[in-house]
């Protein structure tokens, strides 16, 4: 009998984790940015003292970030039933009670930015700003989710959002260079861009697509298309505006992130392409390989001095000092 009610209380609490969207944390690993340029700027935080507040800090994020999927999974209920996929979700099938759900959201809401409190006020004023984009995103009367293209601007910005809080965990009194924030902020809008193209090749009904999410009114394959060139090209801009005041040897970097910029843009053109589904592009090795050396030679060339890179192309080397030198001076 013990066994049986334990079993029934893990049925009714499970559809509550899945809304929570654990699996979706990996989401913050784009903190990672802010925390590399806070490094490049600040070399002493390289150290073991720093893990233990980094680790608080994606914490405290991972819950901000849960109570937003709870609140997006509750009130896209309705829509996600027209989907073919979405509808055998938690919410459109019946298994989550809204006022349960209201009190989770609220909760991760509050846990998550008490603990950003105790690291300091930036780091909360940004898990606020992440929680209220998150508000905007999905509640009505705003809700930019409906409206084209600010869909894809407002969910991107997250990225950015993010970038300030791995920032502003290791650095409370400085602000991380705003071309590389709009840069990043881009390359998000690019991703969801053409995750809302995969979405209009899977879901062939216009009608269906509309009930879905109402901004597909406006949207065809051709105005998709164009949206992801014009974020591939600000992306690059405002890149190249970094690049050029801060640090050179990230040109290196530039021809692989095209490739991998490209080969996204590959996947989404699959059919039923797994770029509707991120945590699924954790299944494509490729994907990830190609994802960990990116990151993994970005870092490195934040961190390595090359003076016949600033000769080539004519531009004064960065005051900014290394965290350590390889090769040059």
């Amino acid at each position: 009998m013990s066994s049986t009610h334990t079993i029934e209380s893990r049925q009714m609490i499970w559809p509550y984790i899945q809304i929570a969207r654990i699996d979706h944390w990996f989401k913050n690993a784009f903190m990672l940015l802010g925390v590399v340029l806070a490094v490049f700027y600040e070399p002493g935080l390289f150290a073991w003292s720093s893990v233990p507040m980094l680790a608080l800090a994606v914490f405290a994020t991972c819950l901000v970030a849960s109570s937003n999927y709870v609140i997006n999974e509750l009130l896209d209920g309705p829509y996600d039933r027209k989907h073919p996929v979405k509808r055998f979700r938690p919410v459109p099938s019946g298994h989550v009670q809204y006022s349960l759900a209201i009190a989770e959201w609220l909760f991760l809401a509050i846990a998550g930015i008490s603990l950003a409190m105790t690291i300091n006020v930036y780091f909360a004023a940004s898990a606020l700003v992440f929680w209220l984009a998150g508000v905007a995103y999905n509640v009505p009367p705003v809700r930019t989710k409906e409206l084209p293209y600010l869909d894809v601007l407002s969910e991107s910005l997250n990225n950015p959002i993010r970038l300030f809080l791995g920032w502003f965990a290791l650095l409370p009194d400085m602000v991380p260079p705003l071309s590389l924030t709009l840069a990043y902020w881009m390359v998000g809008a690019f991703f969801m861009a053409t995750k809302r193209f995969a979405e209009f090749r899977r879901i062939r009904d216009r009608e269906v697509l509309i009930q879905y999410r109402r901004s597909f009114r406006h949207y065809t394959e051709e105005r998709l298309l164009l949206s992801m060139f014009f974020y591939g090209l600000t992306c690059a801009l405002f890149t190249g505006v970094f690049l050029v005041r801060y640090h050179a040897e990230l040109i290196l970097f530039v021809p692989v992130a095209a490739s991998f910029l490209t080969y996204y843009f590959k996947l989404g053109l699959l059919e039923n392409s797994p770029v509707q589904n991120p945590e699924k592009l954790c299944r494509d090795r490729t994907f990830m390989l190609f994802g960990v050396f990116c990151v993994l030679l970005f870092v490195l060339l934040m961190f390595v001095r090359l003076p016949v890179m600033y000769e080539i192309f004519n531009i004064d080397e960065s005051l900014v000092s290394p965290l350590w030198t390889i090769g040059g001076k």
